[in-house]
């Protein structure tokens, strides 16, 4: 028996990416983000969601693909993360999809220029390919640990 993954699909400038649904909190529209100087370029700064400051991390940017300019498509999608929320922006948020393992390529010998270590495998899917981020480690930095804390010391 093949096991399931559930991933929220999104797009990084037309190119479709899932993270695992167990690290996802809630999709959000992009509202006004408060700067936090002195932080790397991906981290665009915190917003204050439910109560809670939340760090907010541009993938395009984190994974060199460009700048963008946000509109009304581009999402935060807030995850959470060693029990702190951080919003990743995306250019759009699809939906949740039901991935079978055995159409996952984890072969990443060949994903050009994104680091291998942040990607899980690819999934061939009838229409596209899907690349699966490994959350934690596309996170799972200096700059991002700096801001969580000190998004959580405000």
């Amino acid at each position: 028996m093949e096991s399931i993954a559930k991933v929220v699909a999104f797009e990084l400038k037309n190119v479709h990416y899932g993270i695992d649904i167990q690290h996802v909190i809630s999709i959000e529209k992009v509202q006004r983000i408060t700067e936090i100087p002195n932080t790397s370029k991906f981290v665009k700064g915190v917003i204050k969601l439910r109560g809670e400051v939340t760090p907010l991390v541009d993938l395009r940017e984190r994974l060199h693909l460009g700048e963008t300019d946000y509109s009304d498509h581009t999402k935060i999608i807030v995850v959470n993360l060693h029990n702190r929320q951080v919003g990743l922006i995306v250019d759009s948020a699809d939906d949740v999809m039901d991935i079978d393992s055995s159409i996952i390529d984890k072969n990443n010998k060949w994903f050009g220029g994104i680091d291998k270590e942040y990607i899980k495998g690819i999934a061939k899917l009838d229409d596209h390919l899907l690349i699966l981020l490994d959350i934690e480690q596309l996170l799972h930095s200096e700059e991002i640990s700096e801001v969580i804390e000190e998004g959580s010391e405000k």
